[in-house]
């Protein structure tokens, strides 16, 4: 259970972050390059299209969450079991983010959460 959450975390980060730079990089790397985020025009609330793509690639959470699948893999192979507030952390914050914004993955975070915590639990009770 655990292994199966940890390739789903890296599967979800991975392929977000290719997706997201497949989508955006091409058309907004000269201008995060150009450093027109340092500055950008409106408020967070009014993003330019290059600000958003920004938060869809490098300013998103799947540099974090491709982190994670792989920590927890590397813990699984060497017999760590990872703690179970990261399963409840990464479960609160998918279901509330999925009930914010659809349609979007989130069903995947919250059933590696709930693989994640499972694993956890019956690696307690061993």
């Amino acid at each position: 259970m655990i292994k199966s959450a940890g390739w789903i975390f890296t599967l979800l980060g991975a392929g977000h972050l290719l997706l997201a730079f497949a989508l955006t990089a091409g058309t907004h790397a000269t201008a995060w390059l150009g450093g027109e985020l340092w500055m950008p025009e409106g408020t967070i609330a009014q993003m330019t299209p290059e600000t958003g793509g920004f938060w869809m690639t490098l300013g998103s959470f799947g540099i974090p969450l491709l982190l994670l699948g792989q920590t927890v893999l590397w813990l699984h192979r060497n017999g760590i079991t990872p703690p179970a507030f990261i399963a409840w952390t990464l479960g609160g914050w998918s279901v509330a983010a999925g009930l914010i914004f659809e349609p979007a993955p989130w069903i995947a975070v919250t059933v590696g959460a709930a693989l994640l915590l499972a694993g956890a639990r019956r690696a307690a009770r061993s």
